[in-house]
């Protein structure tokens, strides 16, 4: 609790100018009483709370401001005050009457940063001195919910002639892409001599709330829970700090990550972090929302045409994008050629390097399993990158491979690549020893519900190993448990090539334990979740 109001403001300038790694939790509550118990559960590892005084209930806005000194003098770490309208991503539609009239009540306080949009911050500049805020802790916000506005810059250079001391752009990013206009401006504002906090929202823009911070940004947002979150894209709090240990970050930490499109769900930074602390490696695996796998390349990874700075090591790479990341690649390694996907980049010297670890991944846990298994008839459900290296793997086990897909062009089109054959996806899989289910149906989501094969068409079948890992049992295993198979989960898999993938980025042995016991704690709290 502050010990009166001068070490409070004391505090806020020696925060201005402290150049640490800030994580800010933003609460949304429609009561004060709620909002009360939600900054009472704050993680003491973080260094600022914001207070969305725009999520209230109209009924309670008199109340708050009447207790507001009692509130912020309930932590130890200093508040930002928000009061934002519908238009700039508030939580309900708020006259200019009613915010001039609640700001008014507020510039008094002391020990609090306040969240002013650059509408209202143009206004109060026209005003007489004593009617204006303490300037040295505004922030002058803008956010856009629909992209990112051409006219970024522009935006910033007219925020930037503003008194306020912090600017504030917050842009959507519907591709990784996106990230590179943030960045940007955070060079643009620390050549400036300007403190900034600039962000992509939404799942492509995670990066820019995990890095932001080592490349000049004043603050990152933390939510409070999964879900509570006040902005699309916000990281749990406590996952910046135990995930992604993002106080260590700096412009020298090595960048690796998972390229793909969903990634959000995917337990890969779990146990790749995990190991990058382990083997004390100043290192970080992020989230990488890839749609336009071209333009990722060309502007984010080739070191000869890449707009970002930053030390980048290795990504893993995940669908839809496994065959046509080949196309970007300076060389290949002769396996992932046979098997015709790329699951893992490397950048060295220079170059772009190719690896797949998928197949050796998926034999190690069948073999652990099972023990030998040449001689033994295996059935892949799929046709794409993970069927592809399904089979190639199994074939150097001498097993008997056999392709069902609904794509029979695609099928096709593999089993010549092999020399094997297909069979219609709704077929029995009598006489199979093995059946790998290598498609995204049961992954969570959408397709949580499905399966590609039910109980009837496994009966018989000696072991049922799906590649989904998320969830941990799904639809698939549990028909395969229903025909009396054994099974075998995905997880299994996800580690044992993850932990190839660490090596060849490092050159370090990560171990197996520590990576199944991240991935799986990850999948326990997803699961309980949903």
């Amino acid at each position: 609790m502050f010990v009166s109001v001068t070490t409070h403001r004391l505090d806020l300038v020696e925060m201005i100018s402290d150049p640490e790694t800030r994580v800010c939790v933003p609460l949304n509550e429609k009561t004060v009483r709620a909002l009360l118990s939600a900054i009472a559960s704050v993680p003491e590892t973080a260094d600022m709370i914001e207070l969305r005084l725009d999520g209230l209930e109209p009924s309670q806005i008199q109340t708050a401001t009447s207790e507001l000194r009692n509130l912020v003098g309930t932590s130890s770490r200093p508040f930002v005050l928000t009061f934002r309208p519908l238009e700039q991503g508030g939580y309900r539609a708020i006259t200019a009457k009613e915010r001039q009239a609640f700001w008014e009540k507020q510039f008094d306080l002391e020990g609090v940063f306040f969240d002013l949009e650059g509408d209202l911050v143009q206004e109060l500049t026209t005003r007489d001195a004593d009617a204006q805020p303490d300037w040295s802790r505004v922030i002058c916000s803008h956010h856009d919910f629909s992209g990112v506005p051409n006219s970024l810059e522009e935006l910033y250079e007219q925020m930037a002639f503003t008194p306020a001391r912090i600017l504030k752009l917050a842009v959507k990013a519907n591709d990784v892409v996106d990230c590179l206009i943030v960045f940007n401006l955070l060079d643009l504002a620390r050549n400036d001599g300007r403190e900034i906090i600039a962000i992509a929202m939404g799942e492509a823009g995670v990066i820019t709330r995990i890095l932001g911070p080592s490349r000049g940004s004043f603050l990152t947002y933390g939510a409070l829970e999964v879900d509570r979150g006040t902005a699309p894209g916000q990281v749990v709090a406590s996952d910046l700090e135990s995930v992604y240990h993002i106080e260590h970050i700096d412009r020298e930490t090595i960048i690796t990550g998972l390229v793909g499109s969903p990634v959000s769900h995917s337990v890969s930074p779990h146990m790749h972090n995990s190991a990058f602390r382990e083997a004390a490696i100043n290192g970080v695996y992020l989230p990488l929302e890839v749609r336009n796998l071209g333009q990722f390349f060309k502007r984010m990874v080739t070191p000869r045409t890449r707009e970002l700075d930053w030390n980048l090591r290795g990504l893993s790479i995940t669908a839809p994008h496994k065959t046509e990341v080949m196309n970007y690649l300076d060389w290949i390694e002769p396996r992932a050629q046979k098997i015709g996907a790329v699951n893992t980049v490397l950048l060295e010297n220079e170059q772009l390097r190719g690896y797949n670890t998928d197949a050796e991944g998926l034999i190690g846990p069948l073999i652990q399993r099972m023990g030998s298994i040449a001689g033994s008839r295996a059935a892949v459900i799929g046709a794409g990158g993970a069927a592809s290296a399904a089979v190639f793997a199994l074939l150097e086990q001498k097993v008997d491979v056999c392709v069902y897909a609904r794509d029979s062009e695609k099928a096709q089109a593999l089993c010549q690549r092999f020399n094997i054959s297909s069979e219609p996806l709704q077929s029995s899989f009598a006489g199979k020893d093995i059946v790998i289910n290598a498609t995204p149906l049961g992954s969570l989501g959408a397709q949580a519900a499905e399966t590609p094969a039910i109980a009837n068409q496994l009966r018989d079948v000696r072991l049922a190993y799906d590649l989904v890992y998320n969830p941990i049992e799904t639809r698939f295993l549990l028909e395969a448990r229903e025909a009396g198979c054994q099974v075998l989960g995905g997880l299994e898999m996800l580690v044992a090539q993850a932990k190839l993938q660490f090596k060849i980025w490092t050159n370090t042995n990560a171990s197996s334990e520590l990576m199944y016991a991240a991935g799986s704690s990850a999948l326990s709290k997803t699961f309980s979740r949903d």
